[in-house]
């Protein structure tokens, strides 16, 4: 395979509880963005999906939601559900290695926060609160755009602010 063509595939998700978006900080060992705050996800494995039924002979779906699913749950101890696509961006990590993000966001369903070893800390925040912490660079404004759309006002795509 040529490298130049492959990348990480990672989901990214917001989780929404009674108002307010869950943030998690990053461990000082992880490769990129290390003591960062963001939001739970991870990186799709062949395995995620390869060992279980198609859903059409060739296909399976719903792939990103159950990556998700498993994150967050891997990360936090948390269940989700009512997942939607909110955007997407890629970035290059310190290794080189290009990253391609789907960022969603879903619905808090149950579990206490129990964090991974990659995670050290997390809040539960508003829109408000969220600016007083070290947010990797686009997390805020993914933050804006969720809180516009729950508000019915129109989201457009991800703009820097």
């Amino acid at each position: 395979m040529d490298e130049n063509k492959a990348h990480y595939v990672v989901v990214t998700g917001i989780l929404i509880k009674d108002g307010k978006y869950l943030i998690t900080k990053r461990a000082s060992h992880e490769k990129a963005f290390p003591n960062r705050w963001t939001v739970p996800g991870g990186k799709l494995e062949v395995e995620d999906y390869s060992k279980r039924e198609k859903d059409t002979g060739h296909h399976w779906y719903n792939v990103f939601e159950d990556l998700l699913r498993r994150e967050v749950m891997e990360e936090t101890n948390l269940k989700i559900k009512n997942i939607k696509y909110l955007t997407s961006m890629t970035f290059i990590r310190p290794d080189n290695i290009p990253v391609a993000v789907g960022s969603f966001y879903a619905d808090y369903v149950g579990g206490e926060v129990k964090l991974c070893p990659d995670m050290t800390k997390h809040a539960w925040v508003t829109l408000e609160e969220a600016k007083g912490y070290d947010l990797i660079e686009g997390i805020y404004e993914e933050l804006e755009m969720l809180d516009r759309l729950l508000k019915g006002k129109e989201v457009g795509e991800w703009k820097k602010n």
